[in-house]
């Protein structure tokens, strides 16, 4: 599955509760997850770890689709070598 497909999947099956959800209250979920994901990678198992990469992802993949944004043609940023120096 491809960044695309992925980010498809979670809007069909939760789009239409996301954007009634709004960008403000999804971001607040987003941070959240972030938050997990820090606390897994200072000492979580590796399956608590990678369930939080995937649930930081499914939520990026939920504001991306709410603010209509492509995530793989954002991406593309990286891919087509258009990034210059270091960030």
């Amino acid at each position: 599955m491809d960044i695309s497909e992925f980010q498809q999947f979670i809007n069909e099956k939760y789009g239409s509760r996301d954007r009634q959800r709004g960008t403000p209250a999804t971001f607040m979920w987003f941070v959240e997850e972030v938050g997990e994901l820090a606390t897994a990678l200072s000492g979580g198992s590796f399956e608590n770890t990678q369930e939080e990469f995937a649930d930081v992802f499914a939520w990026l993949c939920t504001l991306a689709n709410i603010n209509d944004v492509d995530l793989e043609k954002a991406c593309e940023k990286y891919t087509k070598n258009q990034i210059e120096g270091f960030k």
